[in-house]
């Protein structure tokens, strides 16, 4: 799971937003002492992300929590699967429901569509990948949770690795020149990847020595000729309007990588629900 103090700082940041300074409603209508127990049922089928987070959210305002957890972080959920079952003051587990479960649904999204994804594309050659196209503070635990689905990681910031994009190659001059002046001043660990947008784009950047060539919104006939015209000596990823769709096929090109930015910026939320017993 994600660093801890990341998640607390996480948390405790969800929490002072949600309730300021008093919960109207809980602390005004639940006696101080009363305790009580609970539960979170999957409400549809899918692949679990965020369970500890979502817990942790319980801990933090209550230090007498405990809980059971029947299912682990990518661990596939069939509706009515009840995922955990705790006990605690009845007030925090009020106070706690809303962060708790923003956290679990949005990961568990994540991680279905990504695990979706994944299964779309099982027997070629292709992995998925996220984007960096993700919610501002989120993005440790997006990307954790593409891991959890089956996917892979992009570059997680801008200092990962070096990627030329179109305006950074407009700027430069040349696929040849932005890669030339990139090698010469990269340390011998980070790896160079070039966005194309055309094969005699990606035939620049293939003699540039690119390390992985991006072929951006190109249709699947010149993905597949990209594919043989690169002939393994650098990596292929494909990026740019994939959908359901057209995600077998794109794969089906030969391509090594398909990323894509919707795994994380616009997923639906996993359906799950907490109840109190």
């Amino acid at each position: 799971m994600v660093l801890d103090f990341y998640m607390d700082d996480l948390i405790k940041s969800a929490i002072k937003e949600d309730i300021n300074y008093i919960d109207t409603t809980a602390d005004l209508v639940i006696p101080q002492d009363q305790r009580g127990n609970a539960y979170f049922v999957a409400k549809a089928s899918g692949v679990l992300c965020g369970i500890d987070a979502a817990m942790r959210v319980f801990r933090l305002l209550d230090e007498s929590f405990e809980c059971t957890v029947h299912f682990h972080d990518g661990d596939k959920l069939s509706k009515g699967d009840v995922i955990c079952e705790f006990s605690g003051n009845m007030r925090c587990l009020l106070k706690g429901e809303r962060t708790a479960l923003n956290l679990i649904q949005h990961m568990s999204g994540i991680a279905t569509e990504t695990a979706r994804c994944v299964e779309i594309v099982k027997g070629t050659n292709a992995a998925i990948t996220d984007t960096r196209k993700t919610l501002p503070g989120l993005r440790a635990i997006q990307k954790y949770a593409v891991t959890v689905g089956g996917g892979k990681n992009h570059r997680y910031n801008l200092s990962d690795g070096a990627m030329l994009k179109d305006n950074h190659i407009d700027a430069c001059g040349s696929i040849a020149d932005a890669v030339s002046s990139l090698r010469s001043k990269l340390g011998h660990m980070v790896k160079i990847e070039v966005e194309t947008r055309d094969l005699d784009e990606v035939k620049q950047a293939l003699a540039s020595g690119a390390d992985i060539i991006m072929l951006d919104n190109m249709d699947c006939p010149t993905m597949k000729k990209a594919v043989e015209l690169v002939g393994g000596k650098a990596l292929l990823e494909a990026s740019g309007g994939i959908t359901h769709d057209t995600l077998r096929e794109v794969a089906e090109t030969g391509v090594d990588i398909i990323s894509i930015g919707a795994l994380t910026h616009s997923v639906q939320a996993f359906d799950i629900s907490m109840k109190i017993s």
